[in-house]
């Protein structure tokens, strides 16, 4: 009983704090006259990001490895198979040239160096991490100087501005909600699933790597619903490359990273790289330059046949 009221807490400030998160960063955008697809893959996704941050870092200082690889894992697959597809099956997403020259790019980029990092000796050594904290700061500072509007923005004349300390309280009060939901539905989702006795790499790429997804799928969603569909992309894309570049880049530096079931080098990351790939062909099937309702399809049975085929 004490963990399902632990998860339905947790997704009442999950929600709460996607609608304030969102309410800063279009603030923000408008104030510093950034583009908001960048405010998306920076300010959101680094918000939303933390969850796998706090829970990595402790899970790999704690001797569960697996817990902390299959979290980031589990949640770069979350995140396109399961929140991107929610977001798209609500409404579809217009995306423009530019986006796919840059944003997608980097995270196949990230993607493959942890790959290759982690593939051939099993360990996320502290210099790896160093480099993929490294290049993690080269994309900001490109995104923040170069980055050029990618997606359309619908509804530009419902964009408020606000008082910088709004903004400023806005933004904190909505990570800190969704950080405390993330908390709260991951130690209710974990107390669930270690009663049945099922494994630390099963756990940290469903339950766990679901769960701190969860702040994603509130900001993109109440981002959708409010027509905010550049920072709903931007925040799903830009949390993958933190995920890899920041979650596990600083994890590995505090304390290197064993991979201990084999499993996450024999199925996981694969299913990573071929999730992160099909976005690309999706984009222009059926319809050019558009995520639409049928894609959303695909990638949620792509989603499900990795959960069924990883807990079978």
């Amino acid at each position: 009983m004490g963990n399902l009221l632990f998860i339905v807490l947790g997704l009442v400030l999950l929600i709460a704090g996607g609608n304030w998160l969102l309410k800063s960063a279009v603030a923000l955008s408008l104030r510093l006259f950034i583009p908001k697809i960048v405010i998306g893959m920076t300010i959101v996704s680094f918000a939303t990001s933390a969850p796998e941050l706090i829970v990595s870092i402790k899970a790999a200082l704690d001797g569960f490895p697996d817990l902390s690889l299959g979290n980031v894992v589990g949640s770069n697959i979350a995140n396109l198979g399961l929140v991107l597809a929610i977001t798209v099956i609500m409404g579809s997403i217009d995306v423009r040239k530019s986006f796919y020259t840059t944003d997608w790019p980097v995270m196949i980029v990230a993607s493959l160096l942890f790959c290759g990092f982690i593939y051939f000796d099993g360990v996320l050594e502290q210099y790896e991490g160093i480099i993929l904290v490294s290049l993690l700061f080269i994309f900001l500072v490109y995104l923040l100087r170069f980055q050029k509007t990618a997606v359309v923005d619908e509804m530009p004349e419902d964009d408020v501005p606000l008082p910088l300390y709004k903004i400023v309280l806005f933004l904190g009060i909505g990570g800190t909600a969704l950080w405390g939901g993330s908390e709260l539905l991951i130690d209710g989702a974990v107390g669930m699933a270690s009663s049945f006795g099922v494994s630390d790499r099963v756990i940290g790429i469903t339950i766990v790597s679901v769960g701190t997804s969860i702040p994603e799928l509130a900001a993109s969603v109440v981002a959708i619903i409010k027509q905010e569909k550049a920072i709903s992309l931007g925040n799903l894309i830009g949390s993958n490359i933190f995920n890899l570049l920041a979650v596990l880049g600083i994890t590995s530096i505090i304390t290197p990273i064993t991979v201990m079931d084999e499993g996450l080098l024999s199925s996981d990351i694969f299913w990573m790289l071929g999730i992160s790939f099909l976005i690309f062909p999706l984009v222009f099937f059926p319809k050019g330059l558009r995520l639409g309702w049928r894609d959303g399809l695909v990638l949620l049975a792509f989603y499900g046949t990795f959960i069924y085929m990883t807990i079978k």
